[in-house]
């Protein structure tokens, strides 16, 4: 299982076997300490714990010192000896004074119990598979395959949901037997039971009374605290740049903090040259000069297609969409350079930077507008083609669509916005349709508990979009390519923070993100930044219309479909006839029925990676020498 993941640890390996349990690690150096970092697995002075860690404690040198205080010899730097020792102090509840990213499992040999957890936000995965003589756990899924009698059979059930949703949300998982232990989550195996808790949700109201240039001066500080923490390493440590607010603050708090050159990255596609590349790097580039960035740009193009295999077997489970071959690019480049890097991933979902948090402004508008202008921004709506380049296009089917679900819940807006393909159309698809009473935002819905819709989002992305897909393809894709990626906007105390921020302050007058843009107030270049990350405009739809024009046509054929016995095949030859006569509103779905087929050739077929990206390149090879 450890030789499986050896991508996520190549500086290392170790293993401890105890009567029925087992647990092995693969190691990652980030903080090269000589002789003050000791071996996983870590073991307490008497040998009766022992314990394997992924990810990093970032509040370490705190604990270590609260921990000295009490009487207790850390003699090493290391994360997981700190983790021991609050455990023998704290029980389970010693997970409540970390900060940081981590998944773990911990053996008591004194009670014979087994405990494995994850951090607060989820962004460490925990893949668990039980049957009825075993439970084992894994960093990856495709660890768990190698077990005796485990094969990948996929979970029908979930295609529902990936294709409403474009990812499937935890405790779901592709694979047959095996689920997603959720975020904030521990999980205890102790004389034949299994117990499994949540020790934390995001607070459930916003804080009243504080006026907005003190919210600024909270965010400001917790924020530099938190880029402090996630910033300390021995080895060298970069910074993903998009030219959005987020991570051009990053950018920059590093290079207030740090006495040496930074190393920034920014992906974007095509040839570098014209209109696009220059709005999709440009940004990027003025920040890299403001801080005096070591700074990298990394072009895609569509022969980057050949990943896909690769990629998606890293990944354990299809995603909708072509970010994470942005997130793939990006942290092979960075790589080269640096063991550790910061993203900006978060900033959205914190502070309101989504394009369907501007909803509640363009609705507080449309009840202004006389009846005939309202039915006019329905016409507009339903006709206007799908753009993804910010700019006036973007800006007016933004306030159209939002006019038209003027009759909708905050909760159907917030599904409408995210989602691939609506439930009814999905059930279409279908060879087995079958639409359940409750889907992952269902239940997020009845747990947000928030008042304003703004908050609410959050406390669904939190949820659902976050941990599932926008963390797991950040962490499978750096960790692909043994890169640790840092997150400091999602350091919990900002999140908590954040999350008691009243809507009113986030976002006004339509200008989202306007409280984290206040507190980087100083710091970044000169007039507006991108709104958006260079990832979000890769034009899927050009690329599958011309230079991979053969691929929905060879990987979605009735045979390929009839084969799987998942959808209607008529029905997918009408999706990719609407394609070819460049139908708008039809993309997301391709891609992500596309991403599926090769996920389910490299795992349902056991077929090897590079097989089938040699396949995918002799699909589109006649186009291209044409």
């Amino acid at each position: 299982m450890g030789d499986r993941m050896r991508h996520r640890g190549p500086d290392g390996e170790g293993s401890h076997l105890d009567g029925p349990c087992g647990i092995a690690v693969r190691c990652l150096s980030s903080m090269d300490m000589p002789g003050q970092r000791q071996p996983q697995p870590l073991s307490n002075a008497d040998g009766t714990l022992s314990l394997v860690c992924n990810g990093e404690i970032f509040n370490l040198h705190e604990l270590r010192s609260a921990l000295q205080e009490l009487g207790c010899d850390c003699a090493t730097a290391s994360d997981g000896e700190v983790l021991l020792s609050l455990y023998e102090a704290d029980g389970d509840d010693f997970v409540r004074r970390l900060n940081g990213t981590f998944a773990f499992a911990l053996w008591d040999a004194r009670r014979r119990r087994l405990l494995i957890g994850r951090d607060r936000l989820g962004v460490k995965p925990l893949y668990v598979l039980q049957d009825w003589q075993r439970l084992a756990f894994a960093s990856e899924a495709k660890a768990l395959l190698v077990l005796p009698g485990v094969a990948a059979e996929l979970d029908r059930t979930v295609v529902a949901d990936y294709l409403h949703l474009g990812y499937v949300a935890a405790p779901a998982c592709f694979f047959k037997g095996m689920r997603k232990l959720p975020p904030a989550t521990l999980l205890a195996v102790e004389d034949g039971r299994i117990r499994e808790w949540r020790y934390w949700r995001l607070p459930a109201h916003p804080v009243p009374g504080l006026s907005e240039t003190e919210w600024v001066e909270r965010i400001r500080t917790c924020l530099a605290d938190a880029v402090r923490r996630q910033a300390v390493s021995d080895a060298p440590v970069g910074v993903f740049l998009s030219g959005g607010v987020a991570s051009s603050g990053l950018a920059g708090l590093m290079a207030s903090h740090s006495g040496q050159t930074i190393s920034s990255y920014t992906v974007g596609c095509g040839s570098g040259e014209g209109p696009a590349a220059s709005h999709s790097l440009g940004h990027a580039r003025r920040v890299a000069e403001r801080f005096s960035t070591r700074h990298r740009e990394i072009l895609l193009r569509p022969d980057v297609v050949a990943l896909l295999p690769k990629l998606l077997w890293h990944l354990d489970e299809p995603l909708s969409g072509t970010d994470f071959i942005a997130a793939f690019m990006i942290s092979d480049c960075a790589r080269q350079d640096v063991k550790v890097a910061l993203s900006g991933i978060g900033g959205n979902a914190l502070f309101g930077g989504y394009r369907r948090c501007l909803s509640g402004y363009y609705l507080g508008r449309y009840g202004r507008l006389p009846e005939w202008l309202r039915r006019c921004a329905h016409f507009v709506a339903r006709r206007l083609p799908t753009s993804h380049q910010p700019g006036p296009l973007d800006t007016l089917r933004l306030a159209a669509e939002s006019f038209a679900a003027l009759d909708k819940t905050a909760d159907e807006r917030y599904r409408s916005a995210l989602q691939v393909l609506d439930r009814q159309a999905v059930a279409a698809l279908l060879l087995e349709p079958s639409i359940a009473a409750s889907d992952p935002l269902t239940r997020a819905f009845a747990v947000a508990g928030r008042e304003d819709e703004l908050n609410r989002m959050l406390a669904v992305d939190v949820e659902t979009l976050l941990p599932d897909h926008l963390l797991l393809l950040a962490d499978k894709m750096s960790m692909a390519v043994s890169l640790e990626c840092r997150l400091p906007l999602l350091d919990h105390q900002l999140v908590e923070l954040a999350a008691t921020l009243p809507a009113s302050i986030k976002v006004r007058n339509g200008r989202p993100r306007r409280v984290l843009e206040a507190s980087l107030a100083g710091l970044l270049p000169a007039g507006r930044l991108d709104q958006r990350s260079a990832a979000t405009a890769f034009p899927e739809g050009a690329w599958l219309r011309e230079p991979l024009a053969p691929l929905p046509g060879r990987l979605l054929a009735t045979e390929v479909v009839n084969a799987r016995g998942l959808f209607r095949p008529s029905a997918i030859a009408d999706l990719v006839a609407a394609h070819e006569a460049k139908q708008a509103g039809v993309t997301d779905l391709l891609v992500a029925l596309i991403n599926l087929e090769i996920w389910s050739r490299v795992f349902l077929d056991r077929r090897d990676p590079t097989d089938v990206a040699d396949e995918l390149k002799a699909y589109v090879a006649p186009t291209a020498s044409a």
